[in-house]
């Protein structure tokens, strides 16, 4: 597969990928041509995130000019390139950007499987700070995700309540003074 042939702002773009970032998007296409499950070994940063981010952008620019330049085989190469980008940063992304980035290409798509495994995947890694990021995005369907799973963001409510005991025994021991194993003992009795 020749990159050039996909025009000049994807091989803009490609040429702008570090060469492990490179490494890593042409490992998964492969695997995926292969039908195989690709190496997970490998080198992922936020770097990396931007880097395909943008490239998947000039990728679905590029799927959606209605322009007769690419041939059929060709158009399918830039979709396979493009499915294969997305899928790297469904499977290892931590940015809110990039996350409704995917969600935006994925209602587009009319893909509800992949905006299924875009919820899943923001309660099981993406930070805190990241989802509550996720609340000031204007796209409706982004916020509402980020809402059903704000959960993630609240602590539970074990904890809360720890929070509580721990609370009202700084109170006993600030009022009693010195006597504070004395005010202990009828906190733990109570």
């Amino acid at each position: 597969m020749v990159i050039e042939d996909f025009g000049s702002r994807i091989a803009s773009a490609w040429s702008e990928l570090r060469p492990a970032t490179r490494g890593l998007l042409e490992r998964a296409l492969t695997a995926a041509a292969s039908g195989s499950q690709s190496g997970r070994n490998y080198q992922y940063d936020a770097r990396a995130d931007l880097e395909l981010s943008k490239l998947l952008t000039v990728l679905d620019d590029r799927l959606a000019e209605k322009s007769d330049r690419l041939d059929a085989d060709t158009l399918s190469k830039v979709r396979s390139v493009a499915e294969t980008c997305a899928g790297v940063l469904l499977e290892k992304t931590e940015s809110a950007e990039v996350f409704a980035q995917l969600v935006r290409r994925a209602e587009k798509q009319r893909d509800y499987k992949r905006i299924d495994e875009l919820a899943d995947a923001l309660n099981s890694r993406f930070p805190p700070s990241e989802i509550c990021e996720l609340a000031r995005s204007e796209h409706v369907v982004v916020r509402n995700l980020q809402t059903k799973h704000s959960h993630a963001v609240r602590s539970p409510c074990w904890l809360d309540y720890s929070l509580i005991r721990l609370t009202q025994r700084l109170r006993v021991q600030h009022y009693a003074g010195r006597s504070s194993n004395t005010a202990q003992r009828k906190l733990d009795k109570s």
